[in-house]
């Protein structure tokens, strides 16, 4: 049997079942879209329509359509070859003003060994784009934030099981198959939302005699997986203790992980009275968290977590509003982002410590490093500081850094050549041979000296005395 999901896939904009205000949007961007306007980025979770919508909205203005997935190679190289030809140039046919929509799926995955550098050159693309492009993505915070920022963006929410329902009864009208009472209802309230995997299950479901039954429905259902942001929503505002713990293990994170997620974004949700008795659970996950590090038992972890889900929800007044509130990622994580140049400079000459101390490298990183750069800092001792960027074999970058001076100054670089000279020569002393131990020529022999006499009392007569 064919898939079912291409062959009902939507081909207008009109028999996209749900989130008609999106497609109104979408539609909108479309018609007022000049050269060198923004793109757009559909983002929502998966199997809500987004892919859908985007061909059916190139039929419907009888656009061509160019797909790029994740399953292609993203690199600078192959962007800049396919998609900016396409963005550059009018179809054979002419289409709608010779326009051809740019289909960018799974761009929140644009990154790793095999995108390097895609998400740079889409960015700059975009900016220079004469022809609408078009960016899928199911997690929107995980794109880039200079890719984010270059679009607009129409968030597509789950779809209600009433929205799926009438799909999965027209598939079994036009494919002929008879289902048991109550099992569309069954797939439908199963998926969360998810329309393209209620449509998986009940193909998956279909027994050979053409009937969907329930007791095959429980077979085929599948695990998913529940987005950051949503079970931080539904944490914060509706879930009881226990219904938290459980929908925790849907979602995608570790513990430690988790517990940044919540500590950064439940103040914006809650009061202080409810924040200091949410405050509380996380210090005692936390408690459990160290715990976990210093005996690597992560057995742990289950404490953790329970600790933290449950007792953030049973913090929440009952009287919680259901409001849009914007999430974002732990600012810590932000923060170690922007100073890993630093750390790799400090790592760096830490290395060099202990290479030339014989300590380890925590030792010279936590110990030594700090009593050397109070040292050298601002380059103040000169002599010091050329003798210990010789010593340490320093480069401009972790001079720089060691100093606190400019790498561009006058000073710092005259101090790597006194220091590059100063280790020359000591190289040099290292290799030159032991000079021979001196000896005087012969024709002036050393006398030795006279000895006193020997004292005329024998062993024997002292032995008198003993």
């Amino acid at each position: 049997m064919a898939s079912l999901t291409e062959k009902y896939r939507p081909k207008t904009l009109d028999s996209i079942r749900g989130n008609d205000k999106a497609i109104g949007t979408f539609l909108e961007w479309a018609s007022n879209w000049l050269p060198n306007s923004p793109a757009v980025v559909l983002h929502g979770n998966p199997g809500v329509g987004k892919t859908s919508a985007a061909h059916a909205l190139a039929s419907d203005l009888g656009w061509d359509a160019i797909e790029l997935n994740a399953s292609d190679q993203r690199t600078a190289k192959i962007i800049n070859q396919i998609a900016k030809n396409a963005a550059s140039t009018g179809t054979i046919s002419g289409g709608n003003q010779g326009r051809k929509l740019i289909i960018l799926d799974e761009a929140d995955n644009l990154h790793g060994t095999y995108d390097r550098g895609g998400s740079a050159a889409l960015t700059k693309l975009i900016k220079e784009s004469s022809q609408p492009i078009v960016l899928i993505a199911n997690d929107y915070y995980n794109m880039s934030r200079g890719l984010r920022n270059a679009c607009d963006s129409i968030r597509f929410n789950d779809l209600s099981s009433r929205s799926i329902l009438p799909v999965l009864r027209h598939i079994c009208e036009q494919e002929e198959f008879s289902f048991e009472s109550g099992a569309l209802e069954l797939i439908s309230e199963r998926n969360s939302g998810d329309l393209r995997g209620a449509i998986n299950d009940l193909q998956a479901a279909v027994s050979l005699d053409g009937h969907v039954y329930c007791e095959n429905i429980v077979t085929s259902s599948r695990n998913k997986e529940e987005n950051i942001f949503e079970f931080l929503n539904n944490l914060f505002k509706k879930l009881t203790p226990k219904e938290a713990i459980y929908s925790s293990y849907d979602v995608n994170e570790t513990p430690d992980n988790l517990l940044s997620w919540v500590d950064e974004n439940v103040p914006n949700d809650f009061d202080s009275s409810e924040l200091a008795r949410a405050y509380e659970h996380l210090s005692r996950a936390e408690t459990w968290l160290t715990r976990t590090r210093l005996t690597q038992n992560y057995s742990y972890w289950r404490y953790a977590r329970d600790v933290m889900i449950a007792g953030v929800a049973a913090s929440r007044k009952p009287s919680k509003t259901n409001g849009w509130t914007r999430y974002g990622p732990p600012r810590y994580w932000q923060r170690l982002g922007a100073s890993r140049s630093s750390r790799a400079l400090r790592d760096s000459v830490a290395e060099s410590i202990s290479t030339a101390s014989g300590t380890s490298i925590g030792t010279s990183r936590i110990e030594i490093l700090p009593l050397i750069k109070t040292m050298v800092k601002n380059c103040k001792n000169r002599i010091l500081t050329v003798h210990i960027a010789a010593a340490y074999e320093l480069d401009i970058d972790t001079l720089s850094y060691l100093t606190g001076s400019g790498k561009k100054t006058k000073k710092i670089k005259d101090i790597l050549e006194e220091a590059t000279v100063l280790r020359q020569a000591s190289n040099l002393m290292e290799k030159s041979p032991l000079p021979k131990p001196f000896s005087p020529p012969d024709s002036h022999p050393i006398e030795e000296p006279e000895l006193p006499p020997e004292d005329p009392r024998s062993q024997s007569d002292l032995s008198n005395f003993i």
